[in-house]
């Protein structure tokens, strides 16, 4: 059978009438969508730390930004990502996955040139992490990770990180550029970049890595599970603009946001583009498991292993739904309430 890979429409919304600005906006109900089980590895709590330790001495970082580091809270997101790796192979998670939301953060105040140059420098390390050497901070972390990475991971694992790493520093650096020339997306130029700007590409791979195995070619070319991982993708980007929507807007950075996208090419109020991106978010977890439920058979231990990268990228659209209300990230010390009640309360916009 046909992969499904439609997003589906939905019912009309509220079109914007006038320049009132609303107080806040209700959250869709998203945990009603994904209701997934939500699992978490044993040994987060006591790698975790050390990992932390770890990339604060290689970027020299110090309090207050410590703090503010650990109150992200990303060693549960990478418990609830990874749940059955082992120690040896969490540590290792837990060092790049760490190292990765530092340099998106990085990313975001920079220039074409300093994407750039992050990239040229972080897949070179990736490339030759023996031999390639380099005084910039990243690139020697991404040297330290990735000399670790390959004493376990399998060819094509290895490979396919390394191209979707570099698929996530191609759309950063793209993003940047738009940013700058005043490009605006509509949903249709939004959605396929966004794939590669969240990183879900490099994390799918590393679903193989801690659990060992090495997907074969009829796995991971088969247009049935492209189309779950583009499904997975579309959840995770989706779900994540809802919830880091009002700290972004409050910084007039919605340029990259499902909703102001929303806003801008469907003329909806902000109600009623959220309440459309709640809809697409219900709708790519459809199309993830109508998709799972025409897979083929590729004999028992081929079955084994797409079972366990399905269950990965579940583990991963779950995680991080759980992730966005229990790290300080998005709601500060509220994502208890915001999780219970749905309704944001928006922040005031900082001066341009």
């Amino acid at each position: 059978m046909r992969p499904t890979t439609s997003m589906a429409s939905t019912a009309a919304y509220t079109i914007t009438s006038s320049d009132f600005e609303p107080a806040g906006f209700i959250l869709p109900d998203l945990f009603s969508d994904c209701r997934y089980p939500l699992r978490v590895n044993p040994h987060s709590h006591h790698i975790s730390r050390a990992s932390e330790q770890w990339l604060f001495t290689k970027l020299h970082v110090v309090e207050p930004e410590v703090a503010k580091f650990r109150a992200l809270r990303i060693h549960d997101l990478i418990a609830s990502c990874y749940p059955d790796a082992d120690a040896s192979h969490f540590r290792i998670l837990s060092d790049f996955l760490n190292w990765s939301f530092t340099v998106d953060d990085y990313l975001d105040d920079r220039d074409v040139d300093d994407a750039r140059g992050m990239r040229e420098c972080c897949i070179s390390a990736l490339r030759d992490p023996i031999n390639f050497q380099t005084e910039n901070p990243a690139g020697k972390i991404c040297k330290s990770v990735f000399s670790r990475f390959i004493e376990t991971a399998g060819p094509g694992c290895t490979e396919r990180f390394i191209h979707a790493l570099d698929l996530f520093f191609i759309a950063a650096t793209k993003e940047v550029d738009n940013r700058t020339k005043g490009h605006i997306h509509d949903l249709e130029s939004y959605t396929a970049p966004k794939r590669d700007l969240t990183g879900c590409k490099s994390c799918f791979t590393l679903i193989e890595y801690a659990a060992q195995i090495d997907l074969p070619d009829e796995i991971v070319s088969h247009p049935v599970i492209m189309a779950m991982e583009d499904a997975a993708s579309d959840y995770v980007a989706w779900s994540n603009d809802i919830c880091s929507y009002n700290k972004e807007q409050s910084r007039n950075d919605t340029y990259t946001n499902l909703i102001a996208v929303l806003m801008r090419e469907q003329g909806l109020d902000l109600q009623g583009a959220v309440d459309y991106s709640g809809q697409l978010c219900k709708s790519a977890i459809q199309r993830f498991e109508d998709n799972r439920a025409t897979l083929p058979s590729w004999g028992e231990e081929v079955d084994r292993q797409a079972a366990i990268y399905i269950q990965g990228m579940q583990d991963l659209m779950v995680g991080l739904l759980h992730w966005s209300f229990d790290s300080g990230r998005y709601f500060g010390k509220d994502g208890q309430t915001v999780k219970r009640d749905r309704f944001i309360k928006l922040l005031p916009k900082r001066p341009l």
